[in-house]
């Protein structure tokens, strides 16, 4: 029990992982397809965060009686997936829009179906 207790934000991680996986598989629906690949992402970017977490660390100053230090280096990077993150959202939401003005939908199986009645 102390296992799951100490580790809830791993478990957190995973929940949320494989509730975005499950939206993305499930909906036919572009929109929750991006925002279920959104819940997929927050859940990684929780994952590298408390993976690179140091209990006691302090920032990487160097001063006297500190010998534990944090690396700020994984934050850095999440910052940059973020703003990743934010511009490929914007991206695919362009495309639903060019996609509902070019089908009229934005239902994977009605776009399958105009596509192959072509």
């Amino acid at each position: 029990m102390d296992f799951i207790i100490g580790h809830y934000n791993y478990w957190i991680a995973i929940f949320l992982m494989m509730a975005g996986f499950y939206t993305v598989i499930s909906r036919g629906n572009l929109v929750k397809k991006i925002i279920g690949l959104n819940i997929f992402q927050v859940s990684v970017f929780l994952l590298y965060i408390s993976m690179s977490t140091v209990k006691g660390g302090a920032p990487p100053i160097i001063t006297k009686g500190i010998e534990i230090y944090s690396n700020p280096l994984p934050h850095v990077l999440i910052l940059t997936a973020i703003v990743v993150g934010v511009a490929t959202t914007a991206l695919g939401l362009a495309l639903v829009v060019r996609i509902k003005e070019a089908y009229g939908t934005i239902e994977e199986d009605e776009i399958h179906r105009q596509d192959h009645s072509l």
